[in-house]
């Protein structure tokens, strides 16, 4: 596989980290270990496992990164979902992460569809 910085995703999963980054540093102080901690891990668990999957050996270990970072990529939707709805992030703050997340899940499903091996019926 190429190297990771090289991928579309890659690069969009990592603008999505920084912005998380940045949106959560309004947020309340006694949320430093709670709401802010898990967005932000799990925001930057979308490109670090994007890049993991780049740097093993086969298609199939690749894919299984590659749904992991899908997964990773709808808890954050939820803690950024949640973030909203606790009044941590404006509407417009939260409109314009979840396009960005959106746009990210939607290239991993597709990467995803890519670079799966097909399953061969014996």
């Amino acid at each position: 596989m190429k190297d990771f910085k090289e991928l579309k995703v890659w690069s969009k999963a990592h603008e999505l980290t920084v912005l998380v980054y940045g949106l959560t540093r309004s947020f309340p102080r006694d949320e430093i270990y709670g709401l802010t901690s898990q967005v932000r891990r799990s925001a930057a668990s979308v490109g670090a496992n994007i890049a993991e999957g780049c740097g093993r050996h086969s298609d199939g270990e690749l894919t299984r990164f590659l749904q992991i970072a899908r997964g990773s990529a709808s808890e954050t939707e939820y803690h950024l979902l949640l973030a909203k709805d606790l009044g941590f992030l404006s509407e417009d703050d939260f409109r314009k992460a979840d396009q960005k997340l959106i746009y990210v899940q939607r290239m991993l499903t597709a990467l995803v569809q890519r670079v799966q091996p097909v399953k061969r019926a014996i």
